[in-house]
């Protein structure tokens, strides 16, 4: 796995906040350099270079470092609403409301620029036992709509899945629309189907979508989602099940990717998910052969 990977507590990827594509690589960048085994800690700046963003987002490198400097200071403005707890631990008796980062420090010299989260923050981020989601920083890279970055998360999460539902109400919320297109034709116009397109074009998944109403009114939508056929070593290992509901990669006999739970149990390491143990097992049975 040398593609840097992002851990988000599946509290934060379903809380309410809205950050522009520019924004979110700066804060994707600094999330894969957070060392997952050490202590919380708000003592230490992430970094991120013109060159790095440049080569991830595609662009010429020459034009981009005062893109990436505004950017880090719309973010160091931002703000986030979290009604959960990290690691599963349940829901907060209190909203908190809080920034992603304290302070930003710029290094004109060198075309980078260095970001410092907030101790509220940390929790989310790092330490994670359970209840968190993982995706390649790559995976969202290109892609030029926030709300296809955020979809995608939500997607991530349910990844063993194949299939996710969402209350309208709850979507316009987490994405923070602020009252942006009240008509769900509109909604659909320019959040969900440009979203949706960008996620079948930049990422390693392809996403369908359908609604479900309550009465005469859309009240949810379903997005059905699954592995695109990948040359990758990491990504083919990922093999589907077919089941009720969809593609599958858990089933109900105890079972992801085909390999048993008692396996999986019996492999666990200290901190991993069972499909994080599942995907080391089959990587290393990839590299036997």
């Amino acid at each position: 796995m040398n593609e840097p990977q992002v851990y988000k507590s599946n509290a934060l990827v379903e809380a309410s906040y809205r950050l522009t594509p520019a924004e979110q690589r700066i804060m994707l960048g600094c999330i894969t350099q957070v060392r997952r085994d050490q202590p919380l800690t708000d003592e230490v700046m992430y970094s991120v270079s013109v060159a790095d963003y440049a080569a991830l987002v595609g662009t010429d490198s020459h034009s981009t470092y005062k893109e990436l400097a505004d950017a880090a200071l719309r973010l160091k403005r931002r703000e986030v609403w979290l009604r959960e707890y990290p690691n599963g631990q349940g829901k907060r008796p209190k909203t908190l409301v809080t920034s992603w980062v304290q302070s930003i420090a710029y290094v004109e010299s060198e075309g980078r620029v260095e970001l410092r989260f907030t101790k509220d923050m940390l929790p989310y981020l790092t330490q994670l036992t359970e209840q968190f989601t993982r995706y390649a920083l790559e995976d969202v890279a290109k892609m030029t709509s926030g709300h296809a970055m955020r979809l995608y998360e939500l997607l991530c999460q349910w990844r063993g899945a194949g299939e996710r539902e969402v209350p309208v109400a709850w979507l316009r919320e987490a994405f923070q629309l602020d009252g942006k297109y009240p008509a769900i034709k509109d909604l659909k116009r320019w959040v969900i189907e440009p979203a949706t397109a960008q996620i079948n074009e930049h990422s390693p998944l392809w996403v369908k979508w359908d609604q479900r109403k309550t009465g005469d009114r859309v009240s949810h939508l379903v997005f059905t989602f699954g592995e695109k056929a990948q040359k990758g070593t990491q990504k083919a290992c990922k093999r589907k099940t077919k089941s009720k509901g969809g593609e599958r990669y858990s089933n109900a006999s105890g079972s992801i990717f085909r390999i048993p739970m008692t396996v999986i149990e019996a492999h666990a390491r200290p901190g991993e998910t069972h499909e994080d143990v599942a995907l080391r097992l089959l990587e290393g049975t990839q590299k036997r052969r």
